[in-house]
């Protein structure tokens, strides 16, 4: 199944929005909350980029046509130059629209993401360590940057659960619909009759807020624990407590860090990412609310199951949310994502959702 088309350009409103954000940058006092400044001088520069990516294609279509008209189409140089117009003008309306996609307000932003195994033991951690190598060869594949922030060891193979920070442009927002349960169905490598198994592992996508002015963290409620680091691999390996677990006893959410040799250090990245989950629980108590003030329901969950990754009796790997399928399962596992990254932000485009 192929990606559908869809390209939300609204001119007048981005020039509106340029005239607005250059007068609030002309303001005397701009520069005195550097963070909120540097903000919209971001939010400045990414209008003008798409204005001025506009344009320019707008220019290259008007300069096609005219070859069109007006050229010799039997001259050889002519036809080459015309094709090498139109690749270049294709690629520039492809960038563009992937680009309008991005339109949430933490789109932007960095992100850790985690992966947990479900039930039924050592196929579902070999199923997370499946889920984890797919999204590190697409960073990978998209020169993001990837930093392992915990690892934990499966019993006999993959992981039991894992946090990894991934940075880049608009990482949350191309990461964002990965949130939810993720189905395998194969044969399993661990059943000695080779018989086919289901098994399901968790994804959760949060992004990097940095430091949020409206979480408070109140060390009583914390529960810290320090162990020796162990990473995927055997990489990292310490021979003292340096790794951290840091548990926030009132909501029950726990975090750990055992990148570094500095217990110090692995304790500072916890609490930064504690505040992170904090933040995002706060937004998501937030739309809950205003969602049932509204009487909307949510239809897709923590939990619930957003894609299956079918290896026998067929080759299939299908996103039930949008639709879109495609029967290359080694491409998918091998990082190849993007099609359902898309397809899934051009589902939120056409019903005017941003998350």
């Amino acid at each position: 199944m192929s990606r559908s088309s869809v390209v939300l350009f609204d001119l007048p409103k981005l020039k509106d929005e340029i005239a607005s954000l250059t007068e609030e940058q002309n303001q005397e006092d701009f520069w005195n909350d550097q963070k909120a400044a540097l903000a919209v001088v971001d939010r400045l520069n990414d209008a003008k980029y798409k204005v001025d990516t506009y344009t320019t294609i707008q220019s290259d279509f008007e300069g096609v046509s005219l070859l069109l008209e007006d050229a010799d189409a039997d001259s050889p140089d002519m036809r080459e130059l015309i094709e090498e117009t139109e690749n270049s003008l294709k690629k520039k309306i492809h960038e563009l629209r992937n680009d309008l996609l991005f339109n949430g307000e933490y789109d932007s932003l960095n992100a850790t993401l985690e992966v947990h195994p479900g039930a039924g033991g050592t196929e579902a951690q070999d199923w997370a360590d499946m889920l984890f190598r797919m999204y590190g060869r697409w960073a990978e594949k998209h020169h993001f940057k990837w930093q392992v922030y915990s690892y934990e060891n499966g019993d006999e193979a993959g992981l039991k659960s894992a946090m990894v920070k991934i940075s880049g442009k608009n990482i949350y927002g191309l990461l964002k619909g990965e949130k939810g349960v993720h189905r395998l169905v194969r044969i399993s490598p661990f059943d000695a009759n080779a018989r086919r198994h289901t098994s399901f592992a968790s994804v959760n996508v949060v992004p990097e807020f940095g430091k949020v002015a409206d979480v408070v963290i109140d060390p009583k409620d914390l529960r810290v624990d320090t162990f020796r680091s162990g990473g995927a691999g055997g990489q990292n390996v310490n021979k003292v407590s340096s790794a951290v677990r840091i548990t926030h006893i009132p909501t029950g959410i726990v975090v750990s860090c055992e990148i570094e040799r500095s217990q110090l250090f692995n304790k500072q990245t916890c609490m930064e990412m504690l505040a992170d989950k904090l933040m995002q629980r706060k937004i998501e108590e937030r739309d809950a609310q205003m969602k049932s003030i509204v009487g909307e329901q949510k239809n897709i969950e923590w939990g619930s199951q957003i894609r299956s990754y079918v290896f026998c009796p067929y080759t299939m790997v299908k996103d039930h949310r949008t639709e879109f399928q495609t029967a290359d399962v080694n491409g998918v596992m091998d990082g190849d994502i993007d099609d359902f990254i898309y397809s899934y932000l051009e589902m939120l485009a056409r019903t005017g959702k941003q998350s």
